[in-house]
Parts: C-alpha cells; structure tokens; sequence
C-alpha cells in the first residue's frame, strides 16, 4: 500500500517571486478565505511566530486570524503581509 502524505504549499514558497505569484493568484479567487489560507502558508513558510512577534501579534491570534472563515481586520491584514515582505498592488484591469 502506498501512503502520501498530505500537500503541504508552504513547502515550496521558498523565495519571493513564487510568494508573490502565489498571492497574487490566492487575489484572484472570488472567495476571501483562499487568500487568507495563503497568506497563512507564506506565513508558516516564513515562520509564524516571527511574522507574528513582527506583526505585534500573538502567534494564536496569528493563526486564528487565517483560518477560513475569519473576518481579520484590514490594518491586522496589512500587518501580516508587511511582516511577509509583500505588499498588495492595485493595477487597471
């Protein structure tokens, strides 16, 4: 019997272009929580309790502000994706 282990994306955002590919398409998504599951990968790639300690939060809050179905605030958002190294850009369509 062969045994897989589950996918894991934070293994593979290993520098900042693929992050930056990786949010830019979790934005394209009409569902909100594909982008905050993204950002929480990019973040446990990163580390998630220096991103949190640097976006002066908890680490629990960290993670429970990413969990599907959570309304983060923007300026926590902001926060995190500063921590990351990322920033959110608006272009013409």
């Amino acid at each position: 019997m062969t045994r897989l282990k589950p996918f894991d994306s934070s293994e593979f955002l290993t520098d900042d272009e693929t992050i930056a590919e990786y949010l830019t398409a979790a934005l394209e998504d009409p569902n909100p929580d594909v982008f905050l599951t993204a950002v929480g990968q990019v973040a446990k790639a990163r580390g998630m309790a220096e991103i949190a300690r640097e976006a002066g939060l908890g680490r629990e809050s960290l993670y429970k502000a990413l969990l599907p179905g959570a309304k983060p605030r923007y300026d926590t958002v902001l926060k995190v994706l500063h921590s990351l190294g990322v920033k959110i850009v608006v272009s013409a369509a």
